[in-house]
């Protein structure tokens, strides 16, 4: 196990009618904030209605600023950033899914930075005392809502990179599981599977004495096999609902990564997919990380054997240990198939012309990943793998 300092700032506001609490945190930070959402899901669901009551009986000031999409644009990023900066907005309230919460950390993040908030995704700058945000979570998916990381799509070139900084975590989310009960069983699904890929990047890692930390992300991962079923037949059961939401921002407060090196090749060879196809980013996952597993599982048999048997429940007593590793693959992606999840390329009709240029770009600062380092040779057999 590897030395590690594990802090998160972000206050977790669990459970039925959670959002009661907004007025009293966003006190905390501001006056006038800038609220921050999607398109008419909220509105639907009465939520909007609810959080604009609570801002006026609270006397906070507001400005909207609506229109994120998935894998949201740099561009609607720079509008929040000179709204911001116009009105002297010093708080962002994100309303929404992952997309949503990583607009605002963008937002916050270039609100004080003096240069091209692109800078950051490349690189070029560094987070400096970005304003605060905080969050009402509706799609349980991305883990964003107490994370430290925001992922962008740069419309130039449909790049699709992240920024990083403890300062960027949210300082406070709001979880209720009944505002994500009308969720579509399809965007469901694919955040499911993006809770499993936070999950799954992290435990195969080539650290020893990591047992602990194994044994939560299994106990994880099997909760979320267990609830997956249950919320898509009957998308009001409050309990599983709950039980997916919790287990999808635990997956990705890092707490899992304490004493470890997580992978993360297979969310990178994902960007490029996403970026260039605009799929969701669960559904993308759901399709190359069973191909990253296939192409690498022989440098560490003995963890993908272990993630069979823990997990899958498939007894390496009766077979050898490859076949026991190849079949706990073979387990994930039937039960993203059995779900409704493409799990390959050619279920979204994705050919193979720009294999090469997802590669290359993938691979464009080094190699990627950390459980076996990739080049760009590699990452289009991935691909190949995908088809």
């Amino acid at each position: 196990m590897k030395n590690f300092t594990f802090e998160n700032q972000t206050k977790i506001i669990f459970g039925k009618n959670a959002e009661e609490k907004l007025g009293e945190e966003i006190k905390k930070y501001s006056q006038k904030i800038l609220l921050h959402y999607g398109g008419g899901s909220i509105k639907k669901i009465g939520l909007y209605d609810r959080v604009k009551k609570i801002l006026k009986e609270e006397n906070i000031d507001y400005i909207e600023l609506s229109g994120v999409k998935p894998n949201p644009r740099l561009s609607l990023i720079k509008e929040g950033i000179e709204i911001c900066r116009k009105e002297n907005i010093s708080f962002i309230l994100a309303v929404g899914g992952g997309s949503v919460i990583d607009s605002s950390k963008a937002i916050a993040a270039g609100v004080t930075y003096p240069g091209d908030v692109w800078d950051l995704c490349l690189g070029k700058g560094e987070v400096t005392e970005p304003i605060p945000i905080g969050t009402i979570l509706t799609i349980p998916a991305a883990g964003s809502e107490s994370s430290p990381a925001a992922v962008v799509t740069n419309e130039e070139g449909w790049l699709k990179l992240d920024v990083q900084s403890e300062e960027l975590r949210p300082k406070f989310s709001i979880l209720n599981p009944e505002n994500t009960f009308s969720l579509p069983k399809y965007q469901t699904i694919v955040g499911i599977a993006d809770i499993m890929a936070h999950l799954m990047e992290r435990y195969f890692t080539q650290e020893t004495h990591v047992d602990l930390s194994d044994r939560l992300i299994e106990g994880n991962l099997q909760s979320v096999i267990k609830h997956a079923p249950l919320v898509l037949s009957n998308p009001s059961d409050y309990n599983s609902r709950a039980e997916i939401m919790w287990a999808g921002t635990v997956a990705h407060n890092d707490l899992f990564t304490s004493g470890r090196v997580a992978d993360w090749a297979s969310h990178k060879i994902e960007h490029e997919l996403s970026a260039l196809y605009d799929i969701p980013h669960g559904a993308g996952l759901a399709i190359i990380m069973p191909a990253w597993m296939k192409y690498v599982y022989r440098d560490n048999i003995n963890k993908f054997a272990q993630f069979a048997h823990r997990v899958w429940h498939i007894d390496p007593d009766f077979e050898g240990i490859e076949k026991t590793a190849l079949d706990g693959i073979e387990q994930l992606k039937s039960f993203f198939k059995e779900h409704g999840l493409p799990v390959t390329l050619q279920d979204l009709n994705i050919g193979d012309n720009r294999f090469r240029e997802m590669a290359r770009k993938c691979t464009s600062n080094g190699a990627v990943g950390n459980f076996k380092k990739l080049n760009e040779n590699d990452v289009f057999n991935i691909y190949q793998l995908a088809k």
